[in-house]
């Protein structure tokens, strides 16, 4: 008997843990947004495997537009431009406001891992932050452009504007007018800027590259924001 017991004690272990994987496992089908291997939705809401799978999709651009298809989004894609290390072929503009606001200028045609992480930056965070600190919605998105074949200033490293992989927001105008704007609002004591902070912080864990105001001069006017990949998916937030 004292033989037997050891054995049942190891086969208790085994059945609980195995009950633990079936349940992790139903937990983690049940949850898509935080398993790495199911296929990006616009639908899904963020979790831990969102900003791994809107990098994947900055080398698969079937994989890419096949996320706004299954959503029902309309689209224009633009055609390529560039070559070499300032090919984007990935640039679309959305059509409508059912994913991210009206973009002004309306022609930036960011990539299209780009703007899927802007459609949910805009449901997560802009949005729900604009309700919090301002009671309404933002309607309209003020940017500088997506692409520009140019290296990183001071560095020899291409900007990810290079590929439109990249998007520089300068405004959020309100349902109501109000702009909000980073050149002016950054440094305000009110709502205006404890909103840009907090969707400065929020974006950290959905894009590669979050820089605003905080980081240099050259982005005094704007919040940068790109899907850059990068070894071990680290991410730039300042």
């Amino acid at each position: 008997m004292r033989n037997i017991r050891p054995y049942l004690l190891w086969f208790a272990v085994a059945v609980l843990l195995t009950f633990a994987a079936i349940r992790a496992m139903q937990w983690v089908r049940d949850h898509p947004e935080h398993d790495p291997t199911a296929r990006f939705e616009l639908a899904h809401p963020r979790g831990w495997a969102t900003h791994r799978k809107l990098m994947r999709l900055t080398a698969d651009a079937d994989a890419c537009f096949a996320v706004f298809d299954r959503a029902g989004a309309g689209y224009s894609r633009r055609p390529p431009m560039g070559e070499g290390a300032c090919r984007a072929d990935q640039r679309m503009v959305l059509t409508g406001s059912r994913f991210v606001p009206a973009m002004m200028p309306a022609g930036a045609a960011p990539g299209c891992a780009v703007t899927a992480a802007m459609a949910v930056w805009n449901r997560d965070i802009v949005q729900p932050l604009a309700r919090r600190h301002f009671g309404q919605k933002v309607v309209e998105l003020e940017n500088l452009g997506s692409y520009n074949c140019r290296r990183i200033a001071g560095r020899q490293a291409q900007s990810e504007h290079s590929t439109a992989n990249a998007i520089d927001i300068s405004a959020f105008i309100l349902a109501d007018g109000t702009p909000v704007t980073l050149r002016d609002d950054w440094k305000d004591g009110g709502a205006k800027g404890a909103f840009l902070h907090d969707v400065r912080d929020e974006s950290c864990g959905l894009f590669s590259t979050v820089l605003s105001p905080d980081y240099n001069a050259a982005h005094a006017d704007h919040f940068h924001l790109d899907m850059a990949v990068r070894t071990a998916g680290w991410r730039v937030c300042r």
